[in-house]
């Protein structure tokens, strides 16, 4: 099976069996979109929904943001066969992982399911929020997913317990 691997700001689109597009999630959001019919589908990866109003973004950034995300990658399957009103979605991510970081990943997933409301693609899955990060993984030709909790983080780093001073007379040189 053929692996494609995916990072934030990225996007694929596959018509070819045995093909797995796959990606790793904390707040970030992944939009799985498939036409069926034409058997072709593609998966994002981004960071966050939209930019605040007003807020100028560089072009270099703008595949951060799910608004340009999405149209990337709906124009990319559209390029390649499928038909916009065959798409159906699947959406993944949207943790939030960060303490510090607020609500950022539940906004994140409200933006994507705003946008396919908005454009009249219908969600038939979705595996968002929570507290953990995701390791995704989408076989665009079958339509199928799976969603897996990333329990295999690195363990912290220990620091060693401190040496107790030794008592008594210390000579330094």
């Amino acid at each position: 099976m053929r692996r494609i691997s995916i990072i934030q700001g990225e996007h694929a689109v596959v018509t070819e069996p045995d093909t797995v597009i796959s990606t790793v999630l904390g707040s970030c959001i992944a939009v799985c979109l498939r036409d069926g019919v034409a058997r072709i589908g593609g998966m994002n990866h981004f960071l966050l929904g939209e930019p605040d109003p007003g807020h100028h973004i560089s072009v270099q950034d703008r595949q951060r943001y799910g608004l340009h995300a999405m149209e990337l990658l709906i124009n990319a399957l559209m390029g390649r066969g499928a038909v916009r009103s065959r798409l159906t979605a699947q959406l993944y991510g949207g943790g939030n992982v960060v303490a510090g970081l607020g609500t950022i990943g539940q906004s994140n997933a409200d933006f994507a399911r705003r946008f396919l409301q908005t454009e009249n693609i219908p969600l038939i899955h979705a595996d968002v929020g929570g507290t953990h990060a995701r390791r995704v993984e989408f076989l665009p030709v079958e339509g199928k997913a799976r969603s897996t909790a990333v329990t295999d983080a690195p363990p912290p780093v220990m620091r060693p317990a401190p040496v107790p001073a030794a008592s008594g007379d210390l000579e330094l040189f």
